[in-house]
């Protein structure tokens, strides 16, 4: 038993909709029908509906030029007004708009209408630096009011953003504003984070250094964690001084849908960063509707909470643009899910009623690690409605999420997506869809995608293969910023007239999409395909196991071998012998999928290397096990971690 599961409990469980969530549910399976009937007019409908325009487009797709593609593109808006003014004009300005909590327990709420007048204020601000439509403005920031405020802002004037997550080191951050050739750069002197300040300001310092990017004229600094700071006169500008006596009135001007909206440089990225470019009607069409159907949202109502940080394309749509787009109460919360006490998480849902939640899996195996009977210790009766995202979730999970933060009642919808695609593409819809734990399971109405054998051919129910978008989509990147030969060689040559997403995934009996992770997480093990994901979802299955990692690497005899990274249940450190334990795993991974995937080796470990988001840097594992030197480790929340793995290899 797994905290209340089992493995063998997980296959071919299902949970059909709950018939009273059903008959008060957003979207019913109707929508799939109109989507289905005329895939084009379904989407013109979506815009319509779910988007103000200044000019309505009266043309759809323009899919002339493939793998170019415009949407709406005769239309005009202006994304700001979309997030803002129109909720206030519709009277909904004393909605509270975002529900801040930092760190050390400070905290603040905004309405509509004072969220509107801090953007208008900033949206001043930024013009009385020079800020003008098509200019790129880089916001590193740590998870604050003002980060919001900022990306409003400059999409308000028609600019570019381009968000850094406040974790990168300043040589990702440097890389990202020369690609970009930013005009301005946005921060904060430090953000809280486990009861310290994170400094940010001196890693802007270094990226700006005297042979750094020359195109930055200014850098505004929001004072945040009060640690001391360098400071470059005339050109760093405290952003509450510069704020004093500005007008909290501005005339939005609209945009074409085609306009640039941002730039989200993909995590990972090796040589010259990889600028995912998205640009405005569309996107803003797509992340509306998703936001609204997926999550059932009812803005009179819900509180939303999406755990992401904004420097991820998560935060980008389901922190700031889908959210406010509908008219959503959301808590946006500064620190991680453990400090001061584990339990803080559930605290912040308790505080503010949090009706509709959404983060990653491995946020919930970490949860799942610290103990049921800390979230059982909170009252979370306010929640309807579970989402995950970011990796696939494994089972054992997404049943404990269910069973222990939904009360063994709530649907939760597993959505697959990506910074590329924008909006959400494949997940169960509630009230809808009869759920399996840990299948993504359909492409939402309006989305088309498939899963294809290396030659592009549709594999049968029951196989497995490379997931593939077969028609565009609103919400789709239009390319890489700066680089049309390589958005087309990355992401279409492959299959020239499909959207190659990079990821594997399998079909079952039903037709349901499972995903398997990266195509680079999928081993080749004696000329057998294995998934990581699959393994490790093996071994958290196993009653002792926290959570694991499963990496390939190099083996002279089969090609590639399986080496597992496997952080133990508290109580088993302390009763089990390592390698009776290491030992136990293996047989029971050989056990639950067959003996091609046995660990060649197990390592168990105090910790995994994560980011601060909460992802595991797998690539970094990849150098332990092949025995290389590690890679650079300034995105993890502890670089000491490494170190301690290295050595439990030797």
């Amino acid at each position: 038993m797994v905290d209340g599961t089992d493995d063998l409990l997980t296959r071919g469980r299902t949970f059909a909709p709950d018939p009273d969530f059903a008959a008060r549910a957003t979207a019913g399976p109707e929508l799939a029908e109109e989507a289905g009937r005329d895939r084009l007019a379904f989407w013109a409908r979506q815009a319509h509906e779910r988007v103000s325009w200044e000019r309505p487009p009266t043309e759809t797709l323009d899919w002339s030029d493939p793998p170019f593609a415009r949407w709406f593109a005769d239309g005009t808006l202006n994304v700001a007004v979309n997030c803002l003014d129109r909720h206030v004009d519709a009277g909904h300005g004393d909605r509270v708009a975002l529900h801040w909590e930092g760190e050390p327990g400070d905290s603040r709420s905004l309405t509509y209408a004072e969220l509107t007048r801090e953007v208008k204020r900033a949206a001043n601000l930024l013009t009385s630096l020079g800020v003008v439509a098509g200019d790129r403005v880089v916001i590193y920031l740590p998870q604050i009011p003002e980060a919001v405020v900022a990306m409003l802002a400059v999409a308000r004037l028609g600019a570019v953003h381009s968000v850094v997550f406040g974790g990168f080191s300043a040589e990702s951050l440097r890389a990202r504003i020369d690609d970009a050739q930013a005009v301005l750069v946005i921060t904060a002197d430090g953000g809280w984070r486990k009861g310290a300040v994170s400094p940010l300001k001196p890693a802007v310092d270094a990226a700006l250094a005297a042979d750094g990017p020359a195109t930055v004229r200014n850098v505004l600094v929001v004072r945040r964690g009060g640690n001391e700071v360098d400071w470059t006169e005339g050109r760093d500008l405290w952003w509450h001084e510069q704020l004093e006596g500005v007008a909290d009135e501005h005339e939005a001007e609209a945009f074409d849908a085609e306009h640039p909206l941002f730039i989200l440089y993909t995590s990972g990225t090796t040589g010259k960063p990889k600028g995912i470019l998205h640009t405005s009607g569309g996107y803003l069409t797509q992340v509306a509707y998703t936001h609204a159907t997926v999550f059932d949202l009812k803005p009179e109502t819900d509180v939303w909470w999406c755990t992401a940080d904004v420097g991820w394309i998560t935060g980008h749509s389901y922190v700031v643009y889908g959210p406010l787009a509908n008219g959503a109460t959301q808590v946006l919360y500064e620190g991680t899910p453990d400090f001061p006490a584990a339990g803080r998480w559930w605290d912040v849902v308790e505080k503010y009623g949090v009706t509709l939640f959404y983060t990653a899996p491995t946020a919930i195996r970490s949860v799942m690690k610290a103990g049921r009977e800390i979230p059982q210790a909170r009252d979370l009766s306010s929640l309807r409605l579970l989402g995950s995202v970011g990796e696939p979730i494994n089972p054992e999970a997404w049943l404990w999420y269910r069973e222990v933060i939904g009360a063994d009642r709530l649907p939760i919808v597993d959505t697959w997506w990506q910074t590329e695609t924008g909006a959400i593409m494949v997940s169960p819809l509630p009230g809808v869809t009869t759920t399996k734990p840990g299948a993504a399971q359909t492409p939402l109405p309006g989305v088309s995608v498939d899963v294809v054998d290396d030659d592009g051919t549709p594999v049968a129910p029951g196989g497995s293969g490379l997931l593939v978008v077969t028609e565009p989509w609103p919400s789709m990147l239009r390319g890489i910023w700066g680089d049309r030969d390589r958005y087309v060689e990355t992401y279409w040559s492959r299959f020239g007239d499909r959207y190659f997403a990079g990821d594997g995934a399998r079909r079952d009996e039903d037709g349901d999409i499972w995903l398997l992770g990266r195509v680079d997480d999928v081993m080749n093990v004696s000329g057998h395909r294995l998934s990581t994901a699959e393994i490790e979802s093996a071994l958290v299955s196993h009653a002792v196991v926290a959570e694991s990692a499963v990496v390939g690497a190099a083996d002279e005899a089969t090609g590639q071998a399986v080496v597992a990274f496997v952080v133990l249940r508290d109580k088993a450190k302390v009763d089990l012998d390592p390698e009776e334990a290491a030992a136990s795993l293996r047989r029971h991974v050989a056990e639950q999928i067959g003996a091609i995937a046995r660990p060649r080796t197990v390592v168990l470990v105090d910790e995994l290397p994560k980011t601060r988001s909460g992802k595991i840097m797998r690539r970094l594992l990849r150098d332990v096990a092949e025995g290389r030197e590690i890679g650079d480790t300034t995105t993890l929340a502890d670089a000491a971690v490494m170190g301690v793995i290295s050595a439990e290899m030797r």
